[in-house]
């Protein structure tokens, strides 16, 4: 009987896992499209909004959620300015696909009016029975080219078009899942670049932009289709290695990386010499969460550079009970005489 009761429990724990996987993929690829989506459960409450939706409303999704419909999608008629019945509570009540009945504008947080298309459908359970609505809407005034260039933006660094944070965390919890399921590794580095900040400082952001840019291109050259790099932000990177076998991959990764990024950048004349800070956390040796998971590797970052800089650390539970301080001081900058080069002294 016990035996029973542990293979239902172990049933239940994959079932659940495998839900977690499939709405973290859903999520991934729901803030990707270039249509706004959201959903709302029978009370008309917000239940899920998506990048397009938080950008076409003006609405976060955490300010959102179980907020009214009729609050966050606010709908006019452009010609008599009367607000109207969402297409969402319209779908729910006739328990049918349904589009926008009038010539609309959305009232966004701000005030603003945006003209829109949308429509919704139902959803239902598996007995058939209605339990909410999705609704689709976009700029009616855009171009679809430009509506996906937005779609790209909110999830992209602008200056090297890398992965933002916000694309790199959904990424890491949906390899999380996957990990979890078929019980593989993941890996997580994080990269700070080494006296990055005198060289901006010296030779200017246009420089320093340059600089950033050519990191990135290595970066990404470095590293397989199915990981994901990321600008965190500044001079700070990180590494989704959403495969790997045993912690020792993770670490060969580290070694390639510094010695790549170590080799000179010309740009716009001068010979420009950098290091990198490495910090590296496991799934599932060091967390079991996306948030944890990036701590441990930020600490571990941090620890490089007290010990050094230009090499790589990984995660280790005692790094807990050390204060750390973010030393932004970087070691003096020394021009050649030509000023033709910039070299940095560690």
């Amino acid at each position: 009987m016990r035996q029973g009761h542990t293979q239902i429990h172990a049933s239940r724990r994959d079932v659940a896992a495998a839900l977690d996987t499939e709405r973290a993929w859903t999520r991934v690829a729901l803030n990707t499209v270039g249509d706004a989506v959201l959903t709302i459960d029978l009370q008309g409450a917000i239940t899920y909004m998506n990048r397009m939706a938080e950008i076409l409303s003006g609405w976060s999704e955490p300010e959102a959620i179980g907020q009214p419909i009729s609050r966050v999608l606010l709908l006019v008629d452009s010609k008599t300015q009367q607000t109207t019945i969402t297409s969402g509570r319209r779908a729910i009540e006739e328990n049918r696909a349904v589009g926008l009945a009038l010539d609309g504008a959305l009232l966004r947080q701000d005030g603003s009016k945006l003209e829109i298309e949308d429509s919704a459908a139902p959803i239902h359970d598996r007995d058939g029975r209605v339990t909410g609505a999705v609704i689709v809407f976009r700029d009616a005034s855009m171009s679809q080219v430009m509506l996906d260039r937005m779609a790209y933006l909110a999830q992209h660094d602008a200056l090297t078009g890398l992965a933002n944070r916000a694309l790199m965390t959904e990424r890491l919890s949906h390899a999380i899942g996957l990990a979890r399921r078929h019980r593989h590794l993941v890996a997580l580095l994080y990269l700070d670049l080494d006296a990055f900040k005198p060289i901006n400082d010296s030779l200017g952001h246009a420089v320093g932009d340059s600089l950033l840019q050519a990191v990135a291109a290595r970066l990404r050259d470095c590293m397989r289709d199915i990981d994901t790099v990321c600008r965190q932000g500044g001079d700070e990177f990180a590494i989704l290695l959403a495969e790997i076998k045993k912690p020792e991959d993770a670490t060969k990764v580290a070694k390639k990386l510094l010695a790549v990024l170590s080799r000179p950048y010309r740009i716009e004349g001068h010979e420009l010499l950098i290091t990198l800070s490495i910090g590296i956390s496991l799934y599932p040796d060091d967390a079991d969460d996306a948030e944890t998971l990036m701590h441990n590797a930020d600490m571990a970052m941090y620890h490089t550079k007290r010990n050094g800089r230009n090499g790589h650390q990984c995660y280790t539970t005692e790094m807990n009970t050390l204060p750390i301080q973010r030393r932004r001081t970087e070691p003096g900058v020394h021009r050649s005489l030509d000023s033709a080069q910039l070299f940095f002294n560690f």
